[in-house]
């Protein structure tokens, strides 16, 4: 599972039927400390998260499982939001 942050939000007039009524939300990746890791990406809401929320994803095939039909084209699924975050001190 990878990290990130809902940044916004896509509007999409036309979607395969297996994406009908679901949210599309506009995600930044971070990594542990928040510091954007990569370019934003487009994924499928299954949680009803929102903008601002730190969020944890799943790409690739591990992301169109969550959907309810198990044969689809969803790359990104956001699958959980994060409530906090607690790092080990190294030093």
């Amino acid at each position: 599972m990878k990290l990130g942050i809902v940044t916004g939000r896509v509007v999409s007039t036309k979607k395969v039927p297996s994406f009908e009524g679901i949210k599309l939300l506009l995600v930044q990746p971070v990594d542990e400390h928040l510091v954007p890791s990569g370019d934003p990406l487009v994924a499928f809401d299954t949680i009803q998260s929102g903008t601002g929320d730190l969020i944890y994803y799943e790409t690739s095939k591990e992301a169109g499982r969550v959907m309810e039909t198990l044969m689809n084209p969803c790359d990104a699924a956001i699958v959980g939001i994060v409530d906090q975050i607690d790092l080990k001190d190294k030093g």
